[in-house]
């Protein structure tokens, strides 16, 4: 079978036919056959749109599972979203906005539908993009964190940790959002580098006209100072121990306490103790007793314990109180400070370290196992020096709040009654129940759940078994659990894969996932993060629109190195784009050479000359290398391996040596050999080229067949026996031609000038490729002749250059003007010197090594290497012209 294919490459025209093709016959569900491998994606926010992190990820993931899946695997890749908890209520609350109209205007149930209804309509967004970017993920299980299921997954483990003492509430310093009124993870913590003060403040000896300074960033704070602080050794303030101070504006006595928390070289060797406002000096207060003072609203406008500062916003009390402090004379000096502040990354308020009640995880008993697991080698990290990190945050992790002020999300199942009484149940019912067990003869109406929901990331660390059908023991949680292989970025590695990993563990007996491959961010061309606020992001949708998805895929992967982040270089893109025009158009070639009622056959290795078994001994060394790429997911390796094949051994040689013989109307047999070999192997190539770019390759493949290359088998190598050199012969082949268009290129030969090739070589081989292969040399090489001379005496303006088994000669005396090319030689000589000795001087320079950023000085290092390479190339010209 074969159709001819356009005579373009437009992926827009191919793109969706395949999308809709492979969704409406199933072909990502996985089969009842074979070895069981998974993988759950790292759900999206359904808020969100497919930014370029995503397309990363997501990329990697796919050519895992359509690689497994083809190696006929029973492969199911598990798609959902997470609910998104803050993110998705800022949204709806700004629609509201745009009405007049707020939260407050409903009920909980009321707005919580309209949650539901936003969802309904716009939530999709994500998935549709997803679909877009051709991801094989089975859209039959697809699941949400707020689903019934999943939600009934997240109240029974909720219950069990508390009944275990491994979930309670307590008042603990937080992230507070004052816009957003809730307590928000770390992650959702984005430090800023920002411009400020540092602030010096005279704080008074009770009972003298004496001082102590102590600096701060937050001067309003202070008025919920309880105590300064000096380390123990400080000979500065050894001698006032027992004193007491006066704190300014509010005129409260406090102590200076002694503790070795304390940074005696950081400012005056003082700090302030103000634990409802800062973590650090939470834990010291409770190390030494001290009561905190809250001094702040949930909205940030200072309390009662403010003093005359009572209503004010915390950066207008911070104006005024420094204003007052000047007038009082107890300001030492205010100092320029650029520090890291805190900012919620939804909406990019100034987050305030807080005291307040949460709902907390105590962690520690938990991350004992998740530590043994990977210590163990149950669950492997790729690459291995993530595990480092994973270790270090594990082994001194703190307790997990996970309760969060919002309306959307999954309620806290606490319940309580007037009087104080609590207890946790999976339901109303069931906590009326317990109640009446208490004693308590109480009704529904008298029993109130707490109003807080759960951390998003609560939900999200159950993700591999909950998706599965957890807490039933369902069919699919026996069959792909635990998952195969995580893949994720390095920086949820603390907030999504350990924890994962705990609750794994804890509900599961068993690790979520057997390897986890962790991969660098995509950063733009300056190495800068993307960002709105920056405008350096990019969209995918517009880059897939652009240059097509196959070669946007391919792009990501291939750009991915080890441990490393990717710098985005459109220009890379074009040049993908370009490899699909390559494919596209060798696969014409082939197809309009192809006889009507081909089809392809295996041949017999009697049939097959040099070159076909050199392309097939080319295959099978591709293919070795991309398997072994692949055991280490080593996606940039793989990519460059099927790349180079395709465009260089294909495309650039097997494809000229074929013509000859497919224009040849005096040789038929090896016009029928070629075909066939060309069409065999172009289909094995797509194999390897599929996983990456998934939709050019399927609408070749069915150029030639009609079995689906998502679910056809895997490929397998050629057999080649030991004792044929057709492969060695042609190798020595591309050696020479390669050889000689370098130096026709280095000494700007035009192609319409023939040259004469002698060749010195011992090896038999090289004889009889020249003899066997003379055409193509002729052609390749653009020769007027070659041959093999062992007693050839070369003259002194031969050009001589050398290959694996001899030399190549190349008389230039009648290609170009001898005296000439000295001169152009010895003028790029003496730039390059000039060059070289600018950029040594720089590298040589002590100034500018110690001032310039690494990535500088490795630049210039790396442009003296390149200089050299140049430089040596011509020295070695011009010794052949001399």
């Amino acid at each position: 079978m074969k159709k001819i294919i356009n005579h373009r490459y437009d992926p827009s025209e191919i793109e969706s036919k395949w999308i809709d093709y492979w969704e409406k016959n199933h072909c990502f569900s996985p089969s009842n056959q074979g070895e069981t491998f998974s993988i759950v994606i790292p759900p999206p926010n359904v808020t969100g749109v497919l930014h370029i992190g995503h397309a990363l990820n997501h990329t990697l993931q796919d050519i895992i599972s359509r690689i497994e899946r083809k190696k006929g695997k029973s492969t199911l890749w598990l798609p959902g979203t997470d609910h998104a908890g803050i993110a998705t209520q800022v949204i709806v609350e700004k629609q509201l906005e745009a009405q007049g109209k707020s939260r407050k205007d409903f009920s909980r149930e009321e707005f919580i539908a309209k949650v539901w209804e936003w969802k309904k309509e716009s939530g999709g967004q994500i998935t549709l993009q997803q679909r877009l970017l051709g991801e094989s993920v089975d859209w039959s299980r697809e699941r949400f964190t707020m689903d019934e299921g999943l939600s009934r997954a997240v109240i029974k483990v909720f219950r069990t940790l508390y009944e275990e003492g491994l979930i309670y509430r307590g008042e603990k310093i937080i992230n507070w959002c004052p816009k957003n009124l809730t307590a928000i993870s770390d992650i959702e913590v984005e430090y800023r580098e920002t411009k400020g003060h540092l602030y010096h403040i005279r704080y008074p000896i009770k009972g003298t006209n004496d001082y102590l300074v102590v600096a701060t960033t937050r001067p309003e704070t202070m008025l919920g100072d309880v105590a300064v602080c000096a380390h123990p050794n400080d000979e500065r303030y050894t001698h006032l121990k027992n004193i007491t101070l006066i704190l300014p504006i509010l005129n409260r006595e406090i102590p200076l306490l002694f503790d070795s928390f304390v940074d005696p070289n950081f400012g005056s060797g003082l700090v302030k103790i103000t634990p409802a406002h800062d973590p650090a000096d939470f834990e010291v207060g409770n190390r030494l007793g001290l009561k905190p003072i809250n001094i702040m609203n949930p909205d940030a406008t200072l309390n009662e314990n403010a003093g005359k500062y009572k209503g004010y916003d915390r950066f207008v009390a911070r104006r005024e109180i420094i204003k007052e402090l000047q007038e009082l004379g107890l300001i030492e000096k205010i100092e320029d400070y650029t520090h890291s502040v805190g900012h919620n990354s939804r909406g990019g308020a100034i987050i305030e370290p807080y005291l307040s009640t949460q709902w907390f995880v105590k962690v520690k008993p938990l991350a004992e196992e998740a530590i043994r697991v990977v210590k163990e080698g149950k669950i492997e990290f790729i690459p291995k020096v993530w595990e480092k990190t994973y270790f270090e945050w594990m082994e001194n992790i703190k307790d997990w709040c996970i309760s969060r002020q919002l309306w959307w999300g999954h309620r806290i199942p606490a319940y309580y009654l007037s009087n104080g009484e609590m207890v946790v149940a999976e339901s109303l019912e069931e906590a009326v129940n317990l109640f009446q067990k208490r004693g308590f003869q109480v009704t529904k109406q008298e029993v109130t759940q707490d109003s807080d929901v759960l951390d998003t990331w609560f939900s999200s660390a159950l993700w591999p078994f909950s998706t599965l059908g957890w807490p039933d023991d369902t069919e699919d949680l026996q069959k792909y659990y635990p998952t195969s292989v995580l893949v994720t970025g390095f920086d949820i590695i603390f907030f999504w894969v350990a924890r994962m990993i705990m609750f794994g563990m804890k509900f599961m007996k068993d690790v979520p996932f057997k390897k986890v491959v962790i991969h660098g961010l995509i950063r733009d061309e300056k190495g800068e993060k993307f960002s709105k606020s920056k405008g350096n992001t990019i969209d995918p949708l517009d880059m897939m629109k652009k240059y097509g998805t196959d070669s946007f895929r391919f792009f990501l992967a291939a750009s991915l190195p080890e441990a490393r982040d990717i710098l985005f270089k459109e220009t890379r893109l074009e040049g993908y784009r370009a490899f699909c025009n390559k494919i596209w158009n060798s696969c014409r070639f082939i197809l309009m050479n192809l006889p009507e009622g081909f089809l392809l056959r295996e041949l017999q290795e009697t049939e097959l000359e040099p070159s076909d078994i050199w392309i097939r001994e080319r295959f099978n060394q591709c293919f070795t290398k991309y398997e072994k790429a692949y055991s280490t997911y080593l996606f940039f390796e793989m990519a460059s391996q099927i790349y180079d094949f395709f465009w260089g051994d294909f495309c650039d040689w097997y494809l000229e040596f074929t013509k000859p013989r497919i224009y040849d109307k005096s040789t038929p047999n090896s016009k029928e050999v070629a075909l066939q070999n060309l069409a065999s192997v172009f289909l094995k190539a797509l194999h390897l080229l599929h996983p990456f770019m998934p939709f050019i390759t399927e609408e070749l493949n069915s150029a030639f067949t009609e079995k689906d290359l998502v679910k056809s088998p895997w490929p397998s190598i050629y057999f080649i026996s030991e004792n044929n050199t057709g492969a060695k012969k042609i190798s020595f082949l591309t050696e020479i031609v390669s050889s000689i268009r370098a130096v026709r290129a280095e000494l700007k030969i035009s192609p319409d000038k023939k040259c004469k090739a002698i060749i010195q070589s011992e090896n038999y081989l090289v004889k009889e490729v020249i003899q066997e292969e003379e055409l193509s040399f002729l052609q390749l090489a653009k020769l007027e002749s070659i041959e093999v001379n062992l007693s050839y005496l070369p003259s002194k303006t031969d050009s001589i250059s050398a290959f694996s088994a001899g030399k190549i000669f190349l008389p230039m005396q009648e290609m170009i003007d001898i005296q000439k090319e000295i001169s152009r030689l010895q003028k790029e000589k003496e730039a390059l010197i000039l060059d070289l000795e600018k950029v040594e001087k720089k590298i040589q320079n002590p100034e500018f090594l110690s001032k310039a950023k690494p990535k500088i000085i490795q630049k210039e290092k790396d442009k003296w290497e390149v200089l050299k390479t140049k430089l040596e190339t011509i020295e070695k010209g011009l010794e052949n012209l001399l």
